[in-house]
């Protein structure tokens, strides 16, 4: 096991996710509500925009606004010039949360640094490793 990339991968993935998950505890937020917090902090974006940045479809990202939007997290309202389209936004309530859970998510950042030289470098063949199997899952189906 100790040489399967792929297992590596899931290990560092599940165990950070088992991090944010102690750490979002107190605010009794999921790993995906924290990251669409993250996403709107900058600004209101639509659901279909939320969920490429995210790499979530829909009928994932959906129940997950539903929530947030019942706890007075988030706000969503159909466009008047596309109906079909939503736009999510944090209230007031939201962007406190962000703010105080982005302070608490912090305690985390030793972990990154000490696990890698170049935590940058690391992004970047994360994002290459991303895209390369999306590519892949892509041509399998098209065949």
């Amino acid at each position: 096991m100790d040489e399967l990339i792929c297992f590596a991968l899931y290990s560092a993935a599940n165990a950070t996710t088992q991090a944010y998950r102690q750490v979002l505890g107190p605010w009794d937020l999921t790993y995906t509500q924290f990251l669409v917090l993250v996403v709107l902090a900058g600004d209101a974006r639509t659901v279909s925009v939320i969920g490429q940045e995210l790499g979530l479809d829909s009928g994932t990202l959906s129940p997950v606004l539903t929530r947030m939007e019942s706890r007075g997290l988030v706000t969503r309202r159909r466009r008047v010039d596309d109906e079909r389209s939503v736009t999510v936004a944090l209230t007031e309530d939201g962007r406190r949360t962000h703010d105080a859970v982005a302070a608490a998510v912090g305690c985390l950042t030793p972990s990154f640094l000490g696990a890698v030289p170049d935590p940058a470098e690391l992004i970047r063949q994360l994002q290459g490793l991303t895209r390369n199997m999306k590519q892949l899952t892509h041509e399998r189906r098209a065949s």
